[in-house]
């Protein structure tokens, strides 16, 4: 028998997102009331664990203190964000259309700051001038190259903190996100492994 063990933090945020691509079998969900493909928002709970099987020089596979970046990264970048598919067919009307109405004959084109996180931003040039409340719509928003359900978010976590963590030579063993407190996806990164 091997050793292994295992830490977990706990994460909040608070997101607003859409599943554009949501369809339902009337056999299962009673109805085909595609209620995700409203915009809405939740507010998550992300747990983050890390394992291996060795403890570091100070009894411990890392001090938790390690972990403040995640909390900063959510915070600033995720947190009271609307999180949207850069492929949602919504982005033409909610986004580029809008932000053409309200440059006027000042129309330029939509450009996006791709993150090295794997998400984008609309790009400030394209609204800087324009009034407060039109940037804190632009503001809100982060676009990322996949339908933004809990599922696709938890990888998309785990994939960021274990690039960072690959610098320090730490595993995530998984990652769980609570949609709500009744609903989770887990997601879990198995290497294949020759016997």
């Amino acid at each position: 028998m091997k050793e292994y063990w295992e830490i977990a933090k706990e994460f909040e945020i608070s997101y607003g997102h859409r599943v554009w691509a949501q369809d339902l079998n009337c056999n299962f969900s009673l109805d085909n009331k595609c209620s995700c493909k409203m915009l809405h928002g939740h507010n998550a709970r992300i747990i983050l664990y890390l394992g291996g099987p060795s403890l570091n020089d100070q009894g411990m596979i890392l001090d938790f203190k390690n972990l403040n970046w995640v909390k900063q990264w959510l915070d600033n970048v995720v947190d009271h964000k609307f999180i949207m598919d850069i492929n949602d067919p919504l982005l033409n009307y909610d986004i580029r259309d809008p932000l053409e109405k309200f440059l006027g004959n000042r129309s330029r084109p939509l450009s996006f700051i791709n993150h090295n996180e794997e998400y984008s931003t609309v790009d400030e040039k394209c609204y800087a001038d324009l009034e407060d409340v039109i940037k804190e719509k632009y503001e809100s928003y982060i676009f990322v190259n996949f339908v933004p359900t809990s599922e696709n978010l938890s990888k998309w976590i785990f994939d960021v903190v274990q690039r960072k963590l690959n610098e320090i030579n730490i595993k995530v063993a998984k990652v769980e996100f609570y949609e709500t407190p009744k609903s989770k996806s887990t997601y879990v990164f198995i290497e294949d492994t020759e016997e």
